[in-house]
């Protein structure tokens, strides 16, 4: 088994075999991903073995956003200008059934911050990773890994990407 991330390429990925245990992250990659993917508003990334390609064991989109200051934890606020901030956002992360429980969620959010370090090195300006869970069991997940709630919402949370 080898895994890779890659771009969703709806000719070549199982989209609509995809199934997570919630309808509307099944949903949106079936159908709403690629056309996110065309019209410039968030780019999907999916994790898949390269011995059975089409078959998409996560997937992760992303977007560029931005968040208001006060949003952050005041301690994060230390050092930073008073105008909305650059963030990338994670629109939608999920793992197929057959694969929970394995690590895949880690893995796929690791991706998704190295990527965001990436841009914030080399392309565009980035300062936090943000996240708008689906529940409190998601929130936890992404709690588990650094991300903090946002001073609005409880299920709106951020990762700092440091200084």
């Amino acid at each position: 088994m080898t895994l890779r991330f890659t771009l969703l390429e709806p000719a070549v990925h199982d989209r609509a075999g995809f199934r997570c245990g919630e309808a509307t992250l099944d949903e949106f990659i079936a159908r709403y991903a690629s056309q996110n993917h065309r019209l410039g508003l968030a780019t999907t990334h999916v994790l898949v073995d390269d011995e059975a390609p089409a078959r998409i064991i996560g997937y992760a989109s992303v977007a560029m956003a931005q968040l208001d200051l006060e949003a952050l934890q005041p301690e994060d606020r230390r050092r930073l200008p008073r105008y909305p901030l650059p963030a990338l956002r994670v629109g939608r992360l999920a793992v197929a059934t057959a694969d929970q429980r394995q690590g895949h969620g880690e893995t796929l959010l690791g991706y998704i911050i190295d990527r965001a370090l990436s841009l914030r090195q080399s392309e565009v300006g980035v300062c936090v990773v943000l996240v708008d869970a689906l529940h409190d069991r998601a929130a936890a997940f992404y709690r588990a890994y650094g991300f903090r709630p946002t001073s609005d919402s409880a299920l709106t949370l951020y990762y700092p990407l440091g200084r």
